[in-house]
């Protein structure tokens, strides 16, 4: 049997290359995270931390429960740098992973975290719409903001119900609100505007990033914008899922307060250069973030549709075979 090897990362695309990504969401797919793969992670502020367990647990916790830990084998779907799957691991959900990403530097980056972490890894660059598993592999399959880059869903949620045990669990978070999605974006697009306009004068010209890097981030954004191809309505997500085959199938939403908090900041930390920020001011940002999230939590949850919440959430399960008497 010949040997599938996976491709190279391509962080250096051609011109011609990224034209073509404009008419191929999965072509941009692959040179936007080949692209971003070295440093997604400073760029998101991803860590393999006690700060990134603590989220990535949460997460999983709110959609997915605490029963059934550890799970034996878990994929992630579309993993990046492994940021959910790894810190999941970390924390005691996971004992075995695998990942898959479209982009052969997103699941070269993963390996290294994984191995860098002692943690029982494999990865392949994979299509969601092909899992490259047998049938009935996986106790658990997860993903944070992949759903919305895939551009069959219905044959990839088909792919992640062939891939799990009669019982096994999907979890998927970090997906785009239709709504959310709308004023995370203005509030990016005017914090970035701000930030570099302002950044300009006299004093505060230290605080602005060389216009080389500013060039390349905008230029990353405008892939960006073909690469997020779903927005999603929680009851949407639902629907997928059920038309899978799911069961015990559920939507929730999350971050609101948070979200408007979250988008200016993240946006104004990849306009200034970093030197500039320093400890306190993540620590700051995280801590406001958190305690913006127990609002949301606690208090908005209850009166604001879960429509307006920025991320969405969802679970299900391959349902396990009549019993024959």
């Amino acid at each position: 049997m010949t040997e599938v090897l996976d491709p190279d990362p391509n962080p250096n695309a051609s011109a011609e290359e990224v034209k073509a990504a404009y008419q191929d969401p999965k072509l941009a797919n692959v040179l936007y995270h080949d692209w971003e793969a070295g440093t997604y992670d400073e760029k998101w502020s991803i860590s393999y931390d006690e700060r990134c367990i603590e989220y990535a647990i949460g997460r999983f916790k709110l959609i997915g429960g605490e029963h059934g830990w550890p799970y034996g084998r878990a994929l992630e779907l579309g993993s990046g740098t492994g940021f959910f799957l790894l810190n999941l691991m970390q924390g005691g959900v996971i004992s075995r992973g695998s990942v898959t990403d479209l982009s052969p530097g997103m699941v070269q980056v993963a390996l290294r975290n994984a191995e860098q972490l002692g943690l029982d890894v494999d990865g392949r660059v994979a299509d969601a719409e092909r899992i490259p598993y047998e049938d009935d592999t996986f106790d658990l399959v997860v993903g944070h903001a992949v759903l919305h880059h895939i551009p069959d869903l219905d044959t990839a949620m088909a792919e992640i119900m062939r891939v799990l045990k009669p019982g096994g669990k999907f979890v998927f978070a970090g997906e785009p609100t239709k709504i959310g999605d709308a004023y995370a974006r203005r509030l990016g697009q005017f914090t970035w505007w701000l930030t570099t306009n302002v950044t300009k004068l006299g004093p505060l010209r230290e605080w602005r990033r060389p216009q080389t890097e500013l060039d390349e981030s905008s230029r990353a954004a405008a892939l960006e914008a073909v690469v997020d191809i779903h927005t999603f309505d929680p009851s949407g997500l639902e629907r997928i899922a059920l038309a899978a085959g799911a069961v015990d199938v559920e939507a929730k939403t999350e971050e609101f307060s948070a979200a408007f908090l979250g988008w200016p900041v993240r946006t104004f930390e990849a306009a200034v250069p970093e030197s500039k920020l320093g400890v306190r001011w993540k620590f700051f940002a995280y801590k406001a973030w958190q305690r913006l999230s127990w609002l949301d939590e606690n208090v908005l949850r209850r009166v604001v549709p879960r429509e307006l919440f920025y991320n969405a959430l969802v679970t299900g399960r391959k349902p396990q075979p009549p019993v024959r008497i």
